[in-house]
Order: structure tokens, then sequence, then C-alpha cells
């Protein structure tokens, strides 16, 4: 019975010598100069593969209430659960600013960035508690430096971005299946 809740800032922030895990395609970092190459890992994904986790994905900034939600749903669930809350980072570089991390929260989960879900073994139900608006996934992910950037440094920006995107809508389609299994 123990609870963890992961902030997820898609960086290693306090270790050196290797590129994130966390990192989707096409992020320029610290240790993935020309851009990452090779997809993000999906923590959300390999938790749910075990039947009795509450697992959980939130974003204060795309829903309040579906995160306050979560959470009470995990700290009362008798045993064990994840809850992966998007968190944006100073090393993202957002176009309008830090102080701007709740609109950008929203804007990842409305374009498909970060979907919001939450999966109780007691119900054995998956929630796919957002949508997905992919028509703005090219403008969200161009708001922050660590992928505009990447079209000066690589020449294979394009396609980089472009599996980026993929990545994306492959999760949430993903996700979309669970949900309606019920």
């Amino acid at each position: 019975n123990i609870n963890i809740l992961v902030l997820d800032t898609e960086v290693y922030s306090n270790t050196g010598g290797q590129a994130s895990k966390s990192t989707r395609t096409g992020a320029v970092a610290k240790f993935a100069a020309g851009g990452k190459e090779v997809a993000k890992k999906n923590l959300a994904k390999m938790a749910l593969s075990y039947p009795h986790v509450y697992v959980g994905t939130i974003s204060l900034g795309a829903n309040q209430m579906q995160a306050i939600k979560v959470m009470k749903e995990a700290e009362a669930y008798d045993g064990p659960s994840i809850i992966i809350a998007y968190a944006p980072c100073i090393a993202h570089g957002i176009l309008k600013g830090m102080k701007n991390t709740i609109q950008e929260e929203k804007d990842a989960t409305q374009s498909g960035y970060f979907p919001l879900f939450h999966y109780s073994p007691v119900t054995k139900e998956f929630k796919l508690d957002s949508q997905a608006d992919f028509s703005k996934y090219d403008d969200f992910i161009k708001g922050e430096d660590r992928y505009r950037s990447l079209e000066k440094i690589s020449k294979n920006s394009k396609e980089m971005l472009e599996t980026n995107k993929a990545n994306a809508m492959e999760r949430y389609n993903y996700y979309k299946e669970l949900a309606n299994k019920e």
C-alpha cells in the first residue's frame, strides 16, 4: 500500500552522462544535443501491465477536478498506486514563459501530447479523461524551444517531429482502446 507521485518533466534534472528515457523524440536536451532519436518510455503503460496497481495521469492546468479525483482514489486504494503528473520545466524553453505553465499544461492535454486517464483495479475500469485534438499538436510543440531549436541543428528535424506526433497519436489511441473495452 504505497502511493507514488511522478512529476514528469521529461528531462533528467539531477543526473548526468546519459540521455533521458523520459524525453520525447525530437526534443533537444543536454544529452540529446542533436534531438532525441528514440521514443519516450511509457511509464504509464508499464504500470498498467500490473493489474493490481492503480494508475493515473494528471495535469493541474488541464483539469484540476480530475487531478483531485485521481489523487483521492489512489490514496484510498488499498494497494500500490502511481500517478504521473505533467510538469512543465524551465528546460522546455516555453516561449510564453514559465509564468504560463498552467496554460501550457492545458495545451499539452488538449493537443494530445499528454492525455489524462485513470485505471482502478477495484472496478477494473480504465477511464480516458481527456480528448485529443491533434490538429493543435504542431502548434503546441512549436511553443517550446526544445522542439523549435531542432530545425536549426538537425537535417532530420521534420521526420523526428513527425515521429514525435505519431508516437503521441499511437499512445492516445492505445488509451482510447483500453477505455472502449468497457
